[in-house]
């Protein structure tokens, strides 16, 4: 029997976002020996009707045709060798990205989409998408040091061990495909009403704490891939905050997400969400598989 060929999927639609992030897909294909399946979904047949036989193709379709074919033509100019796909999709975007990621390595999106007003953090193709994929979503977005990979560190924020083993062997192997550091960071918080200036007893056993489920969390990937080098830091203060200072110095972000057992699939945190509107680099989004 064959192995089973896991693409990354890319939503393109012609807007500079979604360029940025073809981009990063083909690297990111490049570095794991992935095909390339690039999508453009889109409800044209809906507002232009069916067209009567012999008659041009609706403008809507020729329009998509042609988004994916300079999309490819990109790819294929930025890496030669990349094996590339296409679809155009008469679907929303949302559903036509999340029903190809069922079978997909991972789902890369744009920050924001064509269209889309352009003071938005986040396109809601990219939230929807990020919230609700069952495979890992990489919404890509940040400076350009971050975009290019030039700070050779990847972040992993490690939470609650529900959401986290995905997040944890998705970042060790990024890591290892760039040949690059990890770091592995923890927050937590001081006791409520315990100040900076209270015994160090309890904060010394909440930091203690933290260090002991960030160990417990990297242990089995880091055997794993024992040539990645680690960093670890616990530190005080909400995750969000931490997350996003650390942001401007990584590659990529990593962090988990829990499977909500309803149609609407992930509950985004509201460390998801700072990292997803605000980060300075791409954010992965790993659902926790059960």
């Amino acid at each position: 029997m064959g192995t089973v060929e896991f693409p990354l999927v890319v939503g393109v639609d012609g807007s500079t976002a979604s360029y940025a992030a073809l981009d990063w897909a083909v690297d990111c294909a490049a570095r794991h020996g992935l095909r390339l399946h690039l999508v453009y979904g889109s409800l044209w047949e809906r507002y232009e009707g069916a067209v009567p036989s012999g008659l041009a193709r609706p403008s809507g379709q020729v329009m998509a045709e042609n988004v994916v074919a300079v999309a490819a033509e990109r790819a294929g100019r930025r890496s030669p060798e990349a094996k590339i796909t296409t679809e155009v999709v008469p679907e929303d975007p949302v559903h036509a990205l999340l029903e190809r990621g069922r079978d997909a390595f991972a789902v890369v999106t744009g920050s924001r989409g064509r269209g889309e007003i352009q003071g938005l953090l986040l396109g809601s193709v990219g939230l929807a998408v990020a919230a609700r994929a069952t495979c890992p979503v990489v919404v890509v977005r940040g400076d350009q040091a971050g975009l290019a990979g030039s700070h050779q560190r990847i972040l992993l924020g490690v939470g609650d061990a529900e959401a986290g083993d995905e997040a944890v062997r998705f970042a060790f192997r990024e890591a290892e495909a760039r040949d690059c550091a990890l770091d592995a960071v923890r927050a937590w918080r001081r006791p409520a009403g315990q100040d900076a200036g209270g015994t160090a007893g309890p904060t010394d056993t909440e930091e203690e704490r933290a260090a002991a489920a960030l160990d417990a969390a990297l242990r089995e990937a880091e055997a794993a891939h024992a040539a990645v080098k680690v960093r670890r830091s616990t530190v005080e203060g909400p995750a969000r905050s931490v997350l996003l200072h650390r942001s401007a110095a990584a590659d990529l972000a990593v962090i988990g997400a829990r499977r909500r057992r309803e149609p609407f699939g992930l509950q985004l945190s509201r460390v998801a969400h700072t990292l997803l509107h605000h980060a300075d680099c791409p954010v992965a989004v790993v659902p926790h598989v059960e």
